[in-house]
């Protein structure tokens, strides 16, 4: 005699996710304890096993009267609980990687700009040094390009400024201006003049 039964066409039509676990055990006065949990291993999230297990206990009767009636709908909240939890924790592994990807970048940028920085101020510095050598022309040039610094670019233009103003030619043809009158002593043009009407005397006595 055959014996059909639609037990496990029910369990195909639930609705959930994951792998359904049934134990089985006799109880006292020909009673069955069963035991119903579903487990998803795709959920990353621990919280799944905080989920406790149907239980429930009746006659084969009660229970073959009972049993899908009683779980259906517990355990396909539970299966979509876990897909949500599934997701969210995707979700929350896509942030970590971008917000650790941002970190990563800024880190870079960090790392660029204070390269940046000290590559400005030594450039400046050195700028600054042969300023002092009274080098300006080439003061000027170790002065950074405003395309290369254009945060910097006021403090640039005004530090070009100030050096080029210092050669630039009204001040080179003063200096040599200067230079030509120091050079001509008015106390040296005397005592020259004197030496020579000195000895042209002396000539025409000899004479």
């Amino acid at each position: 005699m055959e014996t059909t039964t639609n037990f496990f066409n029910q369990i195909a039509q639930l609705q959930i996710i994951g792998d359904l676990h049934i134990t089985i055990a006799k109880g006292a006065e020909d009673r069955l304890i069963v035991l119903v949990m579903l487990q998803n291993e795709a959920c990353g999230d621990n919280a799944k096993h905080s989920i406790p297990p149907l239980n429930l206990r009746g006659t084969a009767e009660e229970l073959d009267s009972g049993f899908f009636e009683n779980i259906t709908t517990p355990i396909e909240s539970a299966s979509g609980l876990m897909v949500d939890m599934e997701g969210y924790m995707k979700q929350l592994e896509n942030t970590k990687k971008q917000s650790a990807m941002e970190k990563e970048k800024a880190d870079k940028q960090k790392i660029e700009q204070q390269a940046k920085d000290k590559k400005f101020k030594e450039a400046m510095a050195k700028a600054d040094e042969l300023e002092k050598e009274g080098k300006f022309r080439e003061a000027w040039i170790k002065v950074p390009e405003i395309t290369e610094f254009p945060e910097k670019a006021d403090e640039i233009r005004r530090r070009k400024t100030s050096l080029s103003d210092k050669f630039s030619a009204p001040s080179l043809f003063g200096a040599m201006e200067q230079e030509k009158h120091e050079s001509l002593n008015p106390e040296e043009i005397t005592a020259d003049s004197t030496d020579e009407m000195e000895e042209e005397n002396v000539e025409q006595e000899e004479e």
